[in-house]
């Protein structure tokens, strides 16, 4: 009879997620993650089998929270321009005011990019967040386009504000899309 499971998946996947925010995707090893965890090197690769699948499955997992937050922010917010501007808002608030550890977290975005399994992920979750910020500009002539443009505008100014680093993340997010609002507006 198996052995019954010390940890759930779900909680060695967010120790493996911590872990890989902390130190970068390349440190999420079986001998990190078992010192982590408390798990033996041997538990962990019959659970995943390789390192490759354990950063796979915990970046899985690092999405189903993004789709879980987002789908929670887009019904929390109402279908206006200022309610896309809040469901953004609302997805910038994990960064903190630290420019240094966005950066890092970015070496995340790099192991999605070079999955394609994370990488179509990260795509339906692109279509979806358009869609909802699509709904917010909704008597608009061209919504989706809006929405494209506005998406744009926010992951640039979280790249700008990385540069600059100009007080809490969330705050200089909302002022960037507020500046976009009023050029869409013009």
């Amino acid at each position: 009879m198996p052995r019954r499971r010390t940890l759930s998946d779900e909680q060695l996947l967010a120790m493996v997620l911590a872990l890989i925010h902390a130190e970068g995707p390349d440190a999420a090893t079986f001998a990190a993650v078992a010192k982590v965890s408390g798990l033996s090197g041997s538990t962990l690769v019959q659970r995943f089998t390789t390192k490759a699948a354990m950063l796979r499955a915990a970046l899985l997992y690092a999405w189903d929270r993004l789709d879980a937050e987002t789908a929670r922010l887009t019904g929390s917010v109402a279908n206006t321009p200022d309610g896309a501007v809040a469901l953004l808002v609302g997805l910038s608030q994990d960064h903190g005011d630290n420019a240094a550890a966005y950066g890092e977290g970015l070496l995340v975005l790099r192991e999605d990019f070079r999955d394609p399994v994370l990488r179509a992920r990260g795509a339906v979750w692109g279509t979806a967040l358009t869609a909802a910020i699509a709904r917010c500009f909704g008597s608009a002539s061209a919504p989706e386009t809006i929405a494209r443009l506005m998406l744009s505008q926010w992951q640039g100014s979280l790249t700008w504000w990385g540069f600059g680093a100009e007080g809490p993340v969330d705050k200089y997010v909302e002022m960037e899309l507020r500046r976009f609002l009023a050029a869409v507006k013009s």
